[in-house]
């Protein structure tokens, strides 16, 4: 008899947006709808009820012993890294005999630069020529540089081959720069349309600030066409990255920054890439130095 799949335990940051948190419910019910044949529960870390110690002990009390944790998450910042493991070390302490694995963030992955894209084309109107646009990507912003480079990151994987004028970046708070600055940077580097894009998962306060501040600077520059696009939602692409994510961490197969690899996933302008194998290069600047035999890509590229 093969042992049941362990329960997926999902965990999210928290707003004081009451239709924030419900958005958040709502996706665990629907995940939990989409795949009865294990028990799927979600809490947040502060803020907003119900806090991850309820849904584990949720979980336990209909038997669970093993699940896995994935932090519903655009970027690996202080919460992924450490607030959620902090939580989970509690809860092993509360409930003796668990087992749990973690997954990763969801990260700037296809799927959701798909979303993304959409959001843009929901905001410009679909027959609208690119070529003039910039968007300006607005995170969370963070104090772990890392989790501010990874919205960088998205920017740069959302600007490539899609004919964008170019993706700016911005911060709603802890980071510079912040959303009017960022917008004075599209300004000044000869942006005539900017469409304001926030990198967030659901509504709440944070997104509805972007917004206002959007709204707020426009008004003070007639000169130049604004809008603002929404945030992610709660998409079919959003669903099956959970659900990838849940299954990557019951293997055990924790990889590092593969979704945007051009030789596992096609991305635009460089589909011809997928599956190459990988050869030795050197850097002609670099004197005497030869890498190695493709040593992050060689395996993985013929797997796919």
């Amino acid at each position: 008899m093969t042992p049941s799949p362990p329960a997926l335990l999902i965990a999210g940051h928290g707003t004081r947006d009451e239709a924030g948190a419900e958005a958040f419910r709502a996706f665990v019910r629907e995940l939990g709808d989409r795949h009865p044949e294990l028990p799927v529960a979600g809490g947040f870390i502060e803020l907003s009820p119900p806090p991850l110690g309820d849904a584990v002990a949720g979980l336990v009390e209909r038997g669970v012993r093993r699940f896995a944790a994935v932090p519903l998450m655009l970027v690996s910042a202080g919460h992924a890294k450490g607030d959620i493991p902090a939580a989970l070390a509690r809860e092993k302490e509360r409930h003796p005999g668990i087992t749990y694995t973690y997954g990763r963030p969801l990260g700037p992955h296809p799927s959701l630069l798909r979303v993304l894209e959409r959001r843009l084309d929901e905001a410009l109107g679909s027959a609208d020529d690119r070529a003039d646009v910039t968007v300006l990507l607005v995170g969370r912003g963070s104090t772990d540089p890392d989790a501010n480079a990874e919205v960088h990151k998205a920017a740069r994987l959302l600007w490539e081959g899609r004919g964008y004028a170019g993706v700016e970046t911005a911060f709603v708070s802890l980071a510079a720069p912040d959303v009017p600055a960022g917008l004075d940077r599209c300004a000044r580097l000869g942006a005539r349309r900017i469409v304001v894009l926030p990198y967030f998962l659901f509504t709440g306060i944070l997104p509805d600030r972007v917004r206002r501040q959007t709204q707020e600077w426009a008004a003070a520059h007639p000169e130049t066409e604004v809008r603002s696009a929404d945030v992610i939602g709660p998409e079919p692409e959003l669903l099956d990255l959970v659900w990838e994510r849940y299954e990557e961490a019951v293997r055990g197969d924790l990889r590092m920054n593969c979704d945007s690899c051009v030789y596992r996933i096609a991305l635009p302008g460089f589909e011809d890439k997928v599956g190459l194998p990988q050869q030795p290069h050197f850097h002609p600047d670099d004197d005497g130095h030869h890498h190695g035999h493709g040593h992050h890509h060689g395996g993985h590229a013929h797997a796919h």
